[in-house]
């Protein structure tokens, strides 16, 4: 029996996971490296059976890996662009998105329930294609496609011609529907999750198998990342990480705050969710374990939820007055 090629990748992750998973910073380098292992693998099963990628390519990630923002448990959002359109590239790449898809799979990452995967056509298109469903995207007014113009701009290559992504934003940030693509976002995001009572303690889950953590994604993670994506659509920034996006804005958005109070809280925020999260599996890793939390940590989650809820009603406004 033929030994799975993706054995290497899935092994590389556990043993490094543990050591990763106490830093932001380098549990992301790592998932990148092995993001980066599988991408090479598929490549070459590819050109054993089909022969070499038949023209240039980039393979870019999407989510909270276009963003570098993932946890201990990561689901899988990516894409391929490549350049030549014709029916050979078209079976070939998508033929390398499955391939790619079933590597991350079996390396630890679970499919994306959504689709949001090279292996789905939607998401694997010559760039021609791609700039043509980006204006399709613009020009529409409908919540799906204001949400795949916000899910392409977490989008980050990982491997090949990362010039493909960057012509792309560019090509939505030189649009003249982007005033209007902001007031959809605008539109599109108008709920955040309360994660803190009129008597100031944290609303935790209730019922279910998380019942007593706070669902820290939603609650406190979303309103930075909106907030910064929101700016980063205003000012044509083209990087993905919150933290990147915070470095690019002027400090004028930032009226009677300090910038780089928000940026360590954010940063603080991702480290609380590695160090008192639930990994056990990806849907957990979403939780925080509040008993698990000292009464001066509580305190400070309390104080990041509160500062991130300003910041996004903060960005809102002044957004809509513009």
């Amino acid at each position: 029996m033929t030994e799975n090629p993706y054995l290497a990748a899935a092994e590389y992750r556990t043993a490094h996971m543990e050591e990763a998973a106490r830093n932001h910073f380098k549990l992301n380098e790592l998932h990148d490296a092995i993001m980066n292992q599988v991408i090479k693998i598929s490549i070459n099963q590819l050109s054993i059976r089909y022969g070499p990628p038949p023209s240039p390519f980039s393979i870019f990630a999407m989510g909270s890996a276009g963003r570098q923002e993932q946890s201990v448990w990561s689901d899988q959002d990516h894409g391929i662009i490549y350049h030549n359109l014709n029916n050979d590239a078209k079976s070939y790449f998508l033929a390398l998105g499955k391939e790619i898809s079933k590597g991350l799979h079996f390396a630890g990452y679970p499919y994306c329930e959504g689709g949001v995967m090279a292996s789905n056509p939607f998401w694997c298109k010559s760039i021609d294609e791609w700039q043509l469903q980006i204006t399709n995207w613009l020009s529409e007014s409908t919540w799906e496609s204001t949400r795949y113009l916000l899910i392409f701009l977490d989008g980050r290559s990982i491997l090949g011609e990362s010039e493909y992504v960057e012509s792309l934003k560019t090509h939505i940030f030189q649009s003249a529907n982007i005033e209007h693509l902001l007031s959809k976002s605008l539109r599109n995001t108008l709920h955040i999750k309360k994660g803190i009572n009129v008597l100031g303690q944290l609303l935790t889950e209730t019922h279910g198998q998380h019942s007593g953590s706070l669902h820290i994604k939603e609650i406190a993670i979303l309103p930075y990342v909106n907030a910064l994506r929101f700016l980063a659509i205003k000012e044509r920034v083209i990087e993905t990480p919150t933290l990147s996006r915070f470095e690019k804005l002027s400090a004028a958005w930032f009226p009677g705050h300090d910038k780089q109070l928000f940026q360590e809280q954010f940063l603080k925020l991702l480290n609380y969710r590695l160090l008192f999260g639930d990994h056990t599996n990806y849907d957990s890793g979403h939780y925080l374990v509040v008993n698990r939390l000292t009464k001066e940590q509580t305190k400070e989650v309390k104080e990041i939820i509160k500062n991130g809820y300003a910041l996004f009603h903060n960005v809102r406004r002044l957004l809509e007055k513009k």
